[in-house]
């Protein structure tokens, strides 16, 4: 999945696959995480967050399964 980097101190790529709802998150330490089941209007608003990090924590972690990739 391509990724695009985002200003963030904590994440340092998004991508986003329509077809699966799949939101890939990768932080700065290199971990990368597949959030499934992600709707794109959620991607939207995370690609929008002043705050990827809080927004990551509060919307998304606390609501969708997730893989370590």
């Amino acid at each position: 999945m391509r990724r695009e980097p985002v200003a963030s101190s904590n994440v340092a790529s998004i991508g986003y696959d329509p077809g699966s709802q799949t939101l890939e998150v990768e932080f700065h330490s290199g971990r990368v995480y597949q959030y499934l089941d992600v709707p794109e209007h959620v991607h939207q608003a995370f690609m929008g967050a002043e705050s990827k990090g809080k927004f990551l924590h509060y919307e998304i972690k606390s609501g969708y399964r997730c893989v370590r990739l």
